[in-house]
């Protein structure tokens, strides 16, 4: 088969953006299940202690309602934890809804009222009654530091901590040049577009389950031993998915509760977690860190000391990797990590958008930033003083490395040689002016699980490809359109893209930057099997002789390939598994953000008024779907910096945001010019098309570069994270 136009590396529109601009797409809650009920949790009123009593008589009133599920009454499934693990959970005892009288955190389901329509449900669970024998909570992270601890291992794929190198201590101590801090970083909770949802269609011999999630699979084989459905049918349905920044990862209250309750039943059940419940779900980690730098007097590192502490909950050791690039973004030799984890009664915390590297890279740069004025260096020339070509914590090479391109191309796009060194330097009117910079840093990996792809010929010449990977919004089903159509030699309309379906090849959790990596491998990989198939069956019916030139075969000829061969189809599945590095390389997407901010000097109102990110990230597969993914992750940033705060009531152990208005997201009128730029670099080591990831590097270094960019607009130095109006009025006195 001829290979035609080169289709990726084009910012071609996304493949399934008219269903989405049509309505056509649908997402969890959107299907039509004949005979659906609904189901709505009754959250617990406090964080710590058991349930005394539920009072229901009113909730099984009112008129519809079918059931009240409570800790006492629902089906009963396994009591052993270790049976409820999903792939990329912690260590520990995994949250189990109404598993019993235990309250573990404020917002934790303790009933389930289940009714004929959402309306019945939702006004009879406001009447259920709960009696508590409550116990001292403690969600304050800062009152809690004397209790850390260093955690067991994370999951596969989760680096340890970098062990020491040199002595940290004596070196930081013997430096002519110290700089030592506190950041802290509030929790940030995960809010995407779609709200999680679940719906049921229970039937005699199988479950179909519509659910929101970033990995199919994961929820099918967590239900099956979950629930005992091993003698049914399971099938779990996630073609769209309207944003999952991490908090999909791991199968959500809302799936196993609607399947608990179509189990108990015998009938479908659609369950909507509302917004102001979803700040039961998970979070970003609080963190406070402490970062030490050690420096000869033109700002050479001679040491650097990282100890951060960070949030988890009663219940499991949820980890957030934030020391990982401590020990290997700047050259020292002197390296000594740190990381704990300090127990609340809260929900477990979770991954969010560049999990660990979003809260470890702003205490790390905001340092780097505070050295660089201590030694009177600008901060770019400051990194580059300090740049490296090999990752020290690992002692090898990367295998391709951009960043000082990064460095140069956004410098000169942002204009950076214009700026003036000295704080409150630049102005215009009323408004501070202050421009910062920060280094992002990500890994590149390929999934450490397997991933398959099946590529088929259809009968009326167009080729399907099936993964049971999601698209959560990033642009799958586009890149692996144009990857398959590359590899096949054929144009895009005769490519279909089918995700989201466990009944699908298998793939892993859609995460950590890795997916176009890993199921783009597995999906070119397929097609190439397939091409093979079909040359070979082409020899063997005639159409093409043995060393002719294979050529772009068309529709027709593909059907009468078919019809040679008597089947209705041509499939090949390929698996492509993890390249090892071994010893001899490390991966990592690299990037250098430059923020401008004007800040109000009156009401110390800051607006991000320019944002660049130069990206080096390998293969662009798509110049439009990556951009916007920077897009998207930098106002994440901007949110981190500035407005996200999942503010708690400390005596009531509660969460006090109940939706956007309590909740502070940036809006598009706080979201003004964000540049991208991506570096050209080619890595044929990272992957099998050279891709590294683009979903976590985008708001990596967002928030430092905004704290940098602040400090040098006001010469105040905001070290806790968001930076919001009143805490800098206050800190300018």
């Amino acid at each position: 088969m001829d290979q035609g136009p080169v289709i990726t590396g084009k910012g071609i529109p996304r493949i399934d953006g008219p269903l989405k601009v049509k309505g056509q797409a649908k997402y969890a809650a959107e299907y039509e299940v004949p005979d659906l009920l609904h189901a709505v949790i009754v959250p617990a009123s406090m964080a710590k202690g058991r349930v005394t009593s539920i009072d229901t008589t009113a909730a099984k009133s009112f008129s519809g309602v079918v059931a009240v599920l409570t800790h006492q009454n629902r089906p009963w499934f396994w009591p052993f934890s270790f049976l409820y693990k999903d792939p990329v959970g912690p260590p520990g005892k995994p949250f189990r809804p109404l598993y019993n009288d235990r309250v573990h955190f404020s917002g934790q389901p303790v009933a389930l009222v289940v009714a004929e329509n959402y309306e019945a449900a939702r006004d009879a669970a406001a009447s259920v009654r709960v009696s508590y024998d409550r116990e001292q909570h403690a969600t304050d992270l800062a009152s809690e530091v004397s209790n850390a601890y260093r955690p067991p291992r994370h999951r596969l794929g989760v680096a340890r901590t970098p062990q020491p190198t040199g002595d940290a201590d004596r070196a930081f101590s013997e430096a002519p040049v110290k700089v030592e801090a506190t950041y802290k970083t509030a929790p940030e909770n995960h809010h995407p577009m779609e709200l999680f949802a679940t719906t049921v269609e229970w039937g005699d011999e199988t479950v179909t389950i519509y659910d929101k999630t970033q990995s199919p699979k994961s929820v099918e084989i967590f239900l099956k031993v979950a629930l005992r459905l091993f003698r049914r049918k399971v099938r779990v349905v996630s073609s769209f998915v309207g944003g999952a920044f991490g908090l999909g990862l791991r199968p959500q209250q809302s799936v196993f509760l609607a399947v608990l309750a179509a189990k108990a039943l015998k009938r479908s059940v659609r369950l909507v977690i509302p917004r102001d419940q979803m700040f039961a779900l998970g979070y970003r980690a609080n963190s406070i860190q402490t970062v030490s730098l050690g420096a000869d007097e033109n700002g050479h590192l001679l040491a650097i000391r990282h100890r951060a502490i960070a949030a988890t909950s009663q219940y499991e050791d949820a980890q957030d990797p934030m020391l990982n690039f401590s020990a290997s973004l700047y050259r020292c030799n002197n390296i000594k990590l740190s990381y704990e984890l300090a127990k609340l009664d809260t929900v477990s915390p979770c991954d969010m958008r560049a999990p660990g590297a979003a809260t470890g890279m702003f205490a790390l740069e905001c340092a780097m930033d505070e050295l660089a004025y201590a030694v009177n260096v600008d901060p770019l020339v400051l990194r580059l003083a300090n740049y490296t070509e090999r990752d020290q914590s690992e002692n090898r090479p990367f295998s391709s490395k951009a960043l000082r391109e990064c460095y140069a191309q956004g410098a000169e796009r942002f204009g950076w040689a214009k700026r003036s060194h000295a704080p409150r330097s630049m102005r215009k009117g009323k408004e501070l002016i202050g421009w910062g910079m920060a280094t992002g840093v990500w890994e590149a990996a390929m999934s450490p699980v397997p991933a398959r792809a099946k590529v088929s010929l259809l009968a009326d010449g167009r080729f399907e490809v099936t993964t049971s990977i999601t698209d959560i919004g990033t642009g799958t089903y586009t890149i692996l359109t144009q990857i398959a159509a590359d590899a096949l030699g054929a144009p895009l309309e005769r490519v279909v893209v089918k995700l989201g379906d466990s009944a699908f090849p298998f793939n892993p959790t859609q995460g950590g930057s890795w997916t176009a990596a890993t199921s783009g491998s597995a999906v070119q990989a397929g097609c190439e099997k397939l091409k093979k198939k079909i040359i070979s069956r082409a020899k063997q019916a005639g159409i093409i002789g043995n060393g002719q030139a294979a050529e772009l075969l068309s529709p027709a000829a593909l059907a009468d390939l078919l019809k040679l061969s008597g089947r209705d189809n041509l499939s090949a599945t390929a698996t492509i598994i993890k390249v090892p590095f071994g010893k001899k390389y490390t991966s990592a997407t690299h990037s250098a953000v430059f923020a401008e901010v004007r800040i109000d000097e009156e009401l110390s109102v800051v607006r991000v008024t320019r944002l660049l990110c130069a990206v080096a990230a390998g293969r662009i597969l798509n110049p439009a779907t990556a951009r916007s993914q920077i897009i998207g992750a930098s106002v994440m940033g901007i949110g981190k910096a500035l407005y996200e705060d999942a503010a708690i009531d400390h005596n009531l152990g509660r969460c006090m945001a109940h939706s956007f208005a309590d909740y502070h997201i940036p809006s598009n009128a706080d979201v003004y010019d964000i540049e991208v730029l991506f570096v050209e670099e080619t890595d044929d080591k990272v992957s099998p098309i050279g891709v590294k990831g683009l979903g976590e590097i985008g708001s990596v270094a967002v928030a430092p570069a905004i704290a940098n960019a602040i400090f040098h607009a006001t010469g105040q130095r905001m070290r806790d994270l968001p930076i919001t109006i009143d805490r800098l009025a206050h800190s300018r006195g």
